[in-house]
């Protein structure tokens, strides 16, 4: 079957299956996500073997260290994808929640309810936990999922698809609702995003040149994320303690993340006494400074002159912008030109400007004295995420359940007639 013709049935027999998620009780499909994760530990001897095959010829094809630890399904990973299938099994089920009901003058009750998006499709790159993840959030949400994984993930991912279709059949769901397309060709990805016919909306995960690439094909709505630069600032008024470890677990504790500090600003008139501390703290944790004139001498040896394109850069490393700013306004200015919707903090005790910096930030995550490390779903209590959008529509923020779906009207009558 060409490319075309398999990508077009695999997206009519999620069509179809959405439908029937859809109407299906929310007591089965909590049983469908409930039984992934005792597939999951039952299985893992099978899942463990395939996804040794994918690390076995990742490393052959020299696939980068950060890439090959991701891809591997190591018995901490496992023990994490079950774990998340238990709490989202745990969750409220948003499906047909009314969220709020006013009446007419006419008398007519009029609400809003929840409903599934409908066709999901997911396209990422090498992580197997995100095919477990992806799958029973949009099963606990009543979409169907169709889910495209890099192709060094092949056998990892048809693995657990088989499982996840194993308990979609046990809890007398259609597997359809859940499909890794059987092929490694890239086409498949450039087919997929002409069916807006069949599929609702398409979520990218992944390096930005994947989401951009995803975005300028897509055909149907992208929720997406280009890149997190994310910034701190420091005020005038922060304490100064509690700023350098914040600061250090924003930038060290998982360097790699979208939602890792990649750009700190702090005020001329702390910045003698904080700035040396930061570096005393960063640099032994292998942290390299990108800094501002004004900044460079505070920092030691660590520290190299910043270039103007090292502002607004997703560094994804020990890698740290510092700037030196002169107000409070200067830093807004310097997030608004160069941040990208991610997340933002600021560390202050001073009340007033903290809501002022969370009125204006425009971010999907704007923090007061906290890490950024914390923008993510289920450190915000969402119990889970398929991913952080920074894009407003129609979600902002990690997408968790409540996300994954959408509401429609309802108007409940007793012959009502419009004059």
């Amino acid at each position: 079957m060409e490319i075309r013709d398999a990508m077009l049935d695999v997206a009519a027999r999620a069509k179809r299956a959405a439908r029937s998620l859809a109407s299906a009780s929310g007591r089965a499909r909590r049983k469908a996500v409930g039984d992934v994760a005792v597939l999951l530990e039952a299985r893992k001897d099978a899942v463990t073997a395939a996804n040794a095959k994918d690390v076995e010829a990742a490393r052959a094809a020299g696939l980068d260290p950060a890439k090959l630890q991701r891809l591997t399904v190591t018995p901490k990973v496992l023990a994490s994808m079950i774990q998340g299938c238990r709490e989202v099994a745990a969750l409220s089920d948003p499906v047909g929640e009314i969220e709020s009901m006013w009446k007419r003058p006419n008398g007519m009750l009029v609400g809003r309810m929840r409903i599934p998006l409908g066709v999901v499709a997911m396209i990422y790159e090498a992580r197997p936990n995100a095919t477990v993840d992806a799958a029973v959030l949009c099963l606990m949400s009543g979409n169907a999922c169709i889910l495209r994984g890099g192709s060094e993930a092949f056998h990892s991912n048809a693995a657990l698809c088989a499982i996840i279709q194993e308990a979609l059949a046990g809890a007398g769901l259609p597997v359809e609702a859940v499909q890794v397309p059987e092929t490694k060709d890239r086409q498949a990805v450039t087919e997929l995003l002409k069916l807006n016919e069949y599929i609702d909306v398409v979520i990218p995960r992944g390096g930005e040149s994947l989401i951009r690439a995803v975005a300028e094909q897509a055909t149907m709505p992208v929720l997406k994320h280009f890149k997190g630069v994310c910034h701190i600032y420091v005020d005038r008024d922060a304490d100064l303690d509690r700023a350098v470890e914040i600061v250090l677990n924003s930038k060290t504790q998982y360097p790699s993340a979208c939602n890792a500090l990649e750009c700190l600003l702090v005020h001329q008139a702390v910045a003698n006494e904080l700035l040396p501390r930061v570096a005393g703290r960063l640099a032994p944790a292998g942290v390299r400074f990108k800094a501002c004139p004004a900044s460079l001498p505070l920092l030691g040896p660590s520290a190299e002159p910043a270039a103007e394109d090292d502002w607004g850069r997703e560094y994804l490393d020990l890698v740290l912008a510092v700037r030196i700013v002169a107000s409070m306004n200067e830093a807004l200015e310097h997030i608004a030109r160069f941040g990208s919707n991610h997340t933002e903090a600021i560390l202050t005790n001073d009340h007033a400007k903290a809501m002022r910096f969370v009125r204006e930030v425009d971010a999907s995550l704007v923090l007061v004295n906290a890490s950024t490390r914390f923008n993510d779903g289920n450190q915000l209590g969402l119990g889970a995420e398929i991913g952080i959008s920074t894009s407003k529509l129609h979600a902002y923020g990690p997408m968790g359940l409540k996300e994954l779906t959408s509401t429609k009207f309802v108007a409940l009558g007793e012959g009502q007639v419009r004059e």
